[in-house]
């Protein structure tokens, strides 16, 4: 595999700098490492203390090497470091991993050193991993380039690596690594990226997708540098059907800060990062353990399995515990149909449940037959995705042959929880069938598995979206800033279904205005730099006459200058008072720094923002993505007719939602957020509008050749 990391993690030949005899330090136990696991390709260590050093010439310096080694490592102090590169640069060589610590992790002078490592980089077009950085191994060649004394203390390897660890810890790396050989899952490469100075993590993901030798990543993410590369390098892994697990640090919300819409207080970081993760198909890991059983399932990929899930036990109890366990994980046991339930009763003593769970009672061991008739069924139901098989290991010793035979014929995920000590565990993993010990660990890892498979499609459907080509002429001729009226109009041009009202200058055009429209009438206040104009008291609603219109016009314009002295205002805005809804939602959309552009969606109203009720997903969003999203909420059943209330106009929710995602997706990097707040949804069939929108704009740049002190339009945001 031809790649610009390939030097670094399937290296042919390692020279290492600051080497060592001592297989106890840094600079020794990378060479030990080589040697007792017979790394075929070439090994220079260099130190002037030395001739030889296990078993190897041992060179003075860099300028000494025989040839250019694809890979240098370097198991020096901070301080030497770029200056070495320079010379491992002139040698010819194209990648080095920097071990040492005392870089941008260290404080102020730490930092300076990091850029300038930075500026080596970008001025040599070295491949540079680190600093602070453990190593790495490639276990199926055997080039260990990493200080970890784990290599040796787990059971030793005998098949092809298949996983891969990238994490962005050393010790991290380490520990996954040790829980995955222990489960007996075989690794390909092990890789933690320590400061990436150059190198960052979806960069080393864009490797693995494209590596054969690696058919998952266990991967740990304190914080993703490049987010765009890596949605593509997620994707990637997706369209070749490789499960990505994740371990995200981090598990309170931070908030966000100084923000302008609601829905910026709504998108939190993490929030963000977990509807990412789902909508990519990456699993996320709960601990370490719990990856190395992902890493486990993902070798038995290639069934067909999903969250529909049958359960066939010895034990009312077992099946009981198991039904709970996997509905709280977002699986679902259904119900057998009627005639499947009826061939499943010819041999269930009266007893045994038969709906699912299916309890197929220890009577069981008296007709070895009918355990392949159970098997065969509920393999060929086309209500079921998985079969978990739950008995004590002499029982499912017993049930091992017609099991094999089912598994064998029929490509359904069939998954073994042996309660005891069966023997037959290994002949049941070589056929496909996973074998777990523990409910909890069983549980906790098939869950997240079985969402994974059944969510593949609708991530390829999300990568093909993506994939269309999007016209951003009109952003430019977004003005730099706009009020609601303004707002409306744009979000109109685009399929957002708006009542935008009549602007008016003053009171005097406001009584016209509402005369026209009829009354009774909303008036707002109409300004660009008041997004929020019930706070500032720029709202009044439900004006029955000229009176009380002209006395809210006077109220709101007094509010609003008591708000905001320097505010500009463009007049007052009157609108029909808007009847007849069944709900209001909030939708808006908001830049993730690390992910981009993201929707938000939930009820509108203040109790949004108290129960944060709501659901994410990253642009492009279409009208089915945005049901999904309505369908997610805890206060969905208040849209879907809750006890005897009128059926909402789900479907013209959805166009509006869908039409705004596809606004800013238009329009562009050059609008920050965008909001509808109400997005009012009347009865079914009755359609739906926007009360109220805002788009704030990028500020652009103010024209070079603009006189000291002028200020000019372009330079505000709205």
């Amino acid at each position: 595999m031809s790649h610009a990391l390939t030097p670094l993690l399937a290296p042919r030949s390692i020279a290492l700098i600051g080497a060592s005899s001592n297989a106890g330090r840094i600079g020794g136990m990378p060479l030990d490492l080589l040697q007792r696991f017979g790394y075929a390709g070439k090994v220079f260590p260099i130190n002037p203390k030395y001739t030889e050093i296990f078993g190897n010439r041992c060179y003075p310096d860099v300028e000494a090497l025989p040839e250019v080694p694809d890979l240098v490592v370097l198991a020096i102090a901070a301080g030497d470091v770029v200056a070495m590169l320079e010379r491992c640069h002139a040698r010819g060589i194209g990648a080095a991993i920097v071990y040492a610590a005392g870089f941008a992790e260290a404080g102020a002078d730490g930092a300076a050193l990091q850029r300038t490592l930075e500026a080596f980089v970008q001025r040599s077009g070295m491949a540079v991993a680190g600093p602070n950085c453990m190593g790495f191994a490639n276990l199926n060649l055997h080039a260990y380039t990493a200080f970890a004394s784990i290599f040796v203390n787990v059971p030793p390897q005998t098949v092809p690596g298949r996983v891969s660890i990238l994490t962005q810890s050393g010790n991290v790396c380490s520990a996954v690594f040790g829980l995955v050989r222990r489960r007996g899952v075989p690794v390909s490469h092990f890789i933690n990226t320590g400061n990436e100075a150059t190198l960052e993590y979806a960069q080393y993901l864009e490797y693995l997708a494209q590596d054969p030798q690696t058919d998952c990543v266990l991967g740990y993410v304190e914080q993703l540098r490049d987010g765009a590369r890596f949605i593509d390098a997620a994707l990637a892994f997706a369209a070749q059907g490789k499960p990505l697990v994740i371990y995200k640090a981090g598990e309170t919300e931070k908030g966000s800060e100084a923000v302008q819409s609601h829905t910026s207080a709504l998108a939190g970081d993490l929030a963000i990062y977990r509807a990412g993760f789902d909508q990519l198909n990456v699993i996320r890991g709960q601990d370490f353990a719990h990856m190395a059983d992902l890493g486990y399932l993902s070798g038995f990929r290639q069934r067909q399995g999903g969250k529909r899930v049958a359960i066939v036990t010895m034990s009312g109890a077992v099946g009981a515990i198991l039904a709970d366990k996997f509905t709280l994980t977002g699986l679902e046991v259904p119900t057998l149909p009627a005639d499947l339930q009826a061939l499943l009763r010819a041999g269930v003593p009266d007893y045994g449940m038969v709906s699912n769970p299916v309890d197929v009672t220890g009577n069981i061991v008296n007709a070895p037959d009918f355990v392949r008739t159970v098997f065969e069924a509920l393999a060929r139901c086309d209500g079921i995705d998985t079969v978990v098989v739950a008995a004590p290991g002499y029982l499912l010793d017993r049930m091992a042959e017609p099991l094999l035979e089912v598994c064998a014929q029929y490509p359904r995920l069939f998954v073994a929880l042996d309660t005891g000590e069966a023997q037959c565990r290994q002949r049941l993993a070589a056929a496909g069938v996973p074998v777990f010990d523990d409910l909890a660990r069983c549980t906790q890892a098939l869950a997240p598995f079985c969402v994974w498979l059944s969510r593949q499609q609708a991530t390829a459907r999300w990568a093909a979206m993506r994939q269309r080509p999007q016209d951003h002429a009109a952003a430019d001729a977004l003005p730099a800033r706009l009020n609601e009226f303004d707002t409306k109009q744009l979000l109109a041009s685009h399929g957002v279904p708006a009542l935008t009202g009549i602007v008016a200058r003053d009171a005097d055009a406001a009584a016209a205005a509402a005369a026209q429209i009829g009354y009774p009438v909303v008036l707002k206040i109409l300004s660009a730099d008041i997004a929020h104009k019930t706070e500032a008291g720029g709202v009044r609603l439900a004006l029955a006459d000229e009176a009380a219109l002209r006395a809210a016009a006077a109220g709101i314009l007094a509010s609003a200058q008591a708000y905001d002295a320097s505010a500009r205002i463009d007049g007052l805005l009157v609108q029909p008072m808007a009847t007849g809804g069944v709900a209001e939602l909030i939708a808006g959309v908001t830049r993730d720094p690390v992910f981009g552009a993201a929707l938000t969606v939930g009820l509108g109203g203040v109790l949004t923002e108290i129960y944060r009720d709501v659901a994410h997903r990253l642009l492009p969003v279409d009208a089915a993505m945005a049901r999904e999203m309505l369908e997610s909420l805890k206060a969905w059943p208040l849209l879907d007719g809750f006890r005897g209330r009128p059926l909402a106009d789900v479907d013209a929710a959805c166009a509006a939602i869908a039409a705004l995602a596809a606004a800013v997706t238009a329009l562009g990097e050059q609008v920050l957020e965008a909001e509808i707040n109400p997005l009012q949804v009347r009865a079914r069939g009755q359609g739906a509008d926007a009360l109220d929108a805002l788009v704030l704009v990028k500020p652009r740049p103010q024209p070079a050749s603009a006189p000291a002190g002028q200020s000019h339009p372009q330079e505000e945001t709205a």
